[in-house]
């Protein structure tokens, strides 16, 4: 029987987005909400492990079960906040400056995979603490097929190097940023920086270039896929998460993790990502249809067609 079981691990958040346009007010973000709400246009079975106070409204964690996420792995803490954040973004949308960060819940956040998800073919690891990270692979049961998925940041590389490199070591698949590439690996050199990353564990090594696309480094193959030209940018925040959650989708639901499944998996993470910054937060992930999402991959694939 095919097992095309999905665990995502991450935030479920209130964010509060000012852009140099528009102002969101308190709005649903977090990284495993994007991460979700994008895998969710595979045909994978997905399950999001993660933690949200009282605050947390019904309607928020419905948007992800009425797109056949399983919750049962969320724990809601009564009389606690869900974690929040609030950015600002510059004139050029590429930089923002946190303004408020509050970890509530999160804090003391200690993830419970449910059992039928443990045996999971993909488990993609969203951006958290690495002891975080650590606990949820405890907790699979031995899949020799497994793929594993992280996204992590500069501040753990600041905070937790050791626990982030004892993470990084089991993991398959790692999606950072390019500073984030030069910082892990000590390289200037894009190259070179995949190269010193492939050797801490990752087979394969993606690094996301925002508005300019993503590499895909394996083996001796580096492989680019542009990201779709766009006229508006309404906001960049969650791209990145929708970008490893249009992957992780694909990767599940072809239960296969070859170099040319790689290759597809980014093409619809670079989708899901443009579909994604269409709007203040999650609103056009929740909005576009699996017809919608199609239509935006022919896009990009068209325009990787020399021969077109």
């Amino acid at each position: 029987m095919k097992n095309n079981k999905l665990v995502i691990v991450g935030t479920m958040a209130f964010d509060e987005i000012i852009t140099p346009t528009a102002e969101s007010g308190k709005i649903l973000g977090g990284a495993a909400t994007y991460i979700g709400l994008a895998a969710a246009y595979a045909d994978a079975d997905i399950a999001a492990v993660s933690v949200v106070g009282e605050d947390f409204p019904e309607e928020h964690l419905s948007l992800l079960t009425n797109r056949g996420i399983d919750i049962s792995g969320v724990e809601q803490v009564m009389g606690g906040k869900s974690f929040y954040w609030k950015g600002k973004y510059h004139t050029n949308m590429n930089k923002r400056d946190t303004l408020d960060t509050q970890l509530n819940v999160l804090a003391d956040f200690n993830p419970i995979v449910p059992k039928k998800y443990r045996d999971a073919s993909v488990v993609m690891l969203g951006n958290l603490d690495p002891k975080v990270q650590r606990k949820v692979l405890d907790q699979l049961t031995p899949n020799p097929s497994r793929t594993v998925l992280l996204d992590t940041m500069n501040f753990w590389m600041d905070l937790e190097l050791a626990a982030l490199l004892d993470v990084i070591k089991e993991v398959d698949v790692i999606t950072i940023n390019d500073e984030e590439a030069m910082q892990l690996s000590g390289q200037t050199n894009l190259v070179l920086a995949a190269k010193a990353i492939h050797k801490m564990g990752p087979e394969f090594v993606i690094i996301k270039k925002g508005e300019h696309g993503a590499l895909l480094f394996y083996k001796d193959q580096p492989f680019f896929a542009p990201a779709l030209p766009l006229e508006n940018v309404v906001d960049p925040t969650g791209a990145g998460d929708s970008f490893a959650g249009g992957l992780s989708g694909y990767l599940a639901a072809q239960n296969t993790t070859t170099a040319p499944v790689i290759k597809k998996g980014i093409l619809y993470g670079t989708t899901a990502a443009s579909l994604c910054v269409g709007a203040m937060g999650t609103a056009n992930l929740v909005q576009s249809s699996k017809a919608d999402f199609l239509a935006q991959l022919q896009k990009l694939e068209r325009l990787r067609n020399i021969s077109a």
